[in-house]
C-alpha cells in the first residue's frame, strides 16, 4: 500500500482539506473550538499561580521571608519551576505528537495539569506543615508545568495544519486568544473571592476555590478533545515515517536538521514573553508593594485588559495574513519597547483609568507579537518534527524569558528602588527580538506541503501528499 494510501484508509470518513467550502469552514471552526476550549482551561490553570504568587502565596506558603516583596520573590520562584519543566514536557510530548498525533498528547496534557491544579488548593500552608508546603507547591508546579509545556505546540498545530495557506494567521491566532480568556476567567474567579470574602478568609480558604473549579473545566475539555480529528498532512506525514524506516523526526532530528529554525523561533519568542509577565504579573507587584493599590482594582483593570486582548489577538492574525509576519511581529517588538517608560508614570497617577489604559495598550503591543507565532513557527518545520520544532523553540525560551521576568524586575525595584531599569531590560529584550525579526524569512501564504516537499529533497527523502 502507497503512503498516500494509507493516509486515505487513516483518515476517511474523519477530515478533510479545506478547501474553502462551508461545510469544511465549519469543521475548521469545531476545531479551531476544541483547541481554544483545551487551551483555555490549561493557562486558566498557569495563570492562576501566576495571580495567587502575586496576591496569596508570599504570604501562606513563605511567610518567614523577611520582607513582603521577599516572600512574592521566593513565590516566583516556584513560580518560575514550571517554566523550567515546560521546555521537558515539550520535548517529551513533542515526541510523542510527531509519533502517535496532536489529539493524543492534547488529551494527556489537559488531565496532567487539571490534577496538579486541583491539588495546589488542597495543599496546606506553611503554618501546618512547615516547608513541606513550600516542597509540594514546588513538585506540583513543576508537573503543571510539564503538562503546559506539551499543550500549546499541539493546540496551536492542530488548527495550523488544518487551515488554508491564505488564511493560517487568523485561524491559528485562535488558540492563542484562548490563553487571555483563560488569565481571564482566573482573574475573575480570584476577584470574585476578594468581593465577597474578608482579606483573612480570602488568604485562608478563600483563594483555593479558583484552585479546585479547574476539575469542573478539565472534564469539559477533555470531553471537546475527544471530538477532534488529525490534519492529513500529519496522517501523511506519518505514514512517510511508518513505510520508510530511515525517515526520522521529533526532538534530536529537529535539531540536528533545523538548528536556526530553533533558534529564530527563541528570537520571536524572547520579548513577547518578557513583556506579557511583566504586565500581568509584576505590574501587580509595582503597585502593591510601591503604592499598596487595592488587590480588587488590579484585578478589574487585568479584567478588562484580557477582554481587548481577546478581541485583539485574532484581528492581528488576520492583519498577518494581509500585510506579511514581519512587519506585524517588528511593529510588536519596537512599540513594546516603548511600553515601561509611559506605562510606569501612569501605574504611579494612581488613577484607575490610567491604570486599566496601561495595562491594556501593553497587552495590544504584545498582541502584535503573540498572535502570529503559531502560524510563523509552523511555517519553519516540516510536518515530521513540527510539533518538537515549535515547542523547543516555543517552551525553552520561557527559562530565560518569562519565568526570570518576574523575579528579575522584582529584583531591579528592590536594588534601585525605582522603574526605569525594568524599563530598559525590557527595552533590551525587545532589541534581541528585532533582530531575531529582520534576519526571519518572510512565510505568508507559505503552503506546509510545500515546506515538507522542501525538507524531502533537502534530505533525500520521498515526497508525500498532493494538493494544497
Amino acid at each position: 500500500m502507497s503512503v498516500n494510501q494509507r493516509v486515505g484508509a487513516a483518515s476517511s470518513g474523519k477530515t478533510t482539506r479545506p478547501t474553502g467550502s462551508e461545510s469544511e469552514k465549519s469543521g475548521l471552526k469545531k476545531i479551531v473550538a476544541a483547541s481554544m476550549v483545551g487551551t483555555v482551561v490549561e493557562w486558566y490553570e498557569f495563570f492562576l499561580y501566576a495571580t495567587a504568587a502575586s496576591l496569596v502565596f508570599g504570604t501562606v506558603f513563605f511567610p518567614n521571608a523577611g520582607s513582603e516583596l521577599d516572600g512574592i520573590i521566593a513565590a516566583f520562584l516556584t513560580y518560575a519551576v514550571g517554566f523550567i519543566a515546560r521546555p521537558l514536557g515539550g520535548i517529551v510530548f513533542g515526541q510523542i505528537g510527531d509519533k502517535l498525533g496532536r489529539k493524543h498528547t492534547l488529551q494527556v496534557t489537559i488531565i496532567m495539569v487539571g490534577v496538579a491544579t486541583f491539588l495546589m488548593g488542597c495543599l496546606p500552608g506553611f503554618d501546618t506543615i512547615g516547608y513541606w508546603a513550600p516542597a509540594l507547591l514546588v513538585a506540583l508546579r513543576f508537573i503543571q508545568g510539564f503538562a503546559v509545556g506539551g499543550e500549546w505546540g499541539g493546540a496551536v498545530l492542530l488548527v495550523a495544519e488544518h487551515s488554508p495557506n491564505a488564511s493560517r494567521g487568523f485561524w491559528s491566532s485562535w488558540p492563542q486568544a484562548a490563553v487571555p480568556v483563560g488569565n481571564l476567567l482566573a482573574t475573575l474567579v480570584l476577584l470574585t473571592m476578594t468581593w465577597v470574602l474578608p482579606p483573612e478568609q480570602f488568604l485562608s480558604w478563600g483563594w483555593r476555590v479558583a484552585f479546585w473549579l479547574s476539575a469542573v473545566i478539565v472534564v469539559i475539555g477533555y470531553y471537546i478533545r475527544t471530538h477532534v480529528s488529525e490534519a492529513p498532512i500529519f496522517l501523511e506525514a506519518r505514514a512517510q515515517v511508518e513505510a520508510e524506516k530511515t525517515v526520522n523526526y521529533g526532538v534530536l532530528e529537529v535539531v540536528k536538521k533545523y538548528p536556526k529554525g530553533i533558534l529564530g523561533a527563541m528570537g520571536l519568542r524572547f520579548a513577547e514573553n518578557i513583556l506579557y509577565y511583566i504586565i500581568v504579573s509584576f505590574s501587580i507587584v509595582y503597585l502593591k508593594t510601591v503604592h499598596e493599590y487595592d488587590t480588587g482594582q488590579l484585578l478589574i483593570a487585568l479584567l478588562i485588559a484580557h477582554v481587548v486582548h481577546f478581541i485583539v489577538i485574532p484581528q492581528v492574525g488576520r492583519l498577518s495574513d494581509r500585510l506579511g509576519r514581519k512587519p506585524v511581529y517588528l511593529a510588536g517588538a519596537v512599540l513594546g519597547a516603548s511600553w515601561a517608560f509611559f506605562a510606569f508614570p501612569m501605574f504611579d497617577t494612581l488613577n484607575p483609568v490610567l491604570i486599566i489604559l496601561a495595562v491594556t495598550v501593553g497587552l495590544c503591543f504584545h498582541a502584535l507579537m503573540y498572535a502570529g507565532q503559531p502560524a510563523i513557527m509552523s511555517e519553519m518545520f516540516p510536518t515530521r518534527m513540527r510539533y518538537s520544532g515549535v515547542s523547543l523553540g516555543y517552551q525553552v525560551t520561557s527559562i530565560l524569558a518569562g519565568s526570570m521576568a518576574p523575579i528579575i524586575a522584582a529584583a531591579l525595584l528592590q536594588q534601585y528602588n525605582t522603574w526605569i531599569p525594568v524599563a530598559i531590560y525590557i527595552m533590551i529584550a525587545c532589541a534581541i527580538t528585532v533582530v531575531a525579526v529582520v534576519t526571519l524569512k518572510e512565510t505568508k501564504g507559505t503552503s506546509l506541503r510545500e515546506v515538507d516537499a522542501v525538507d524531502a529533497r533537502k534530505h533525500g527523502l520521498e515526497p508525500v501528499g498532493t494538493g494544497n
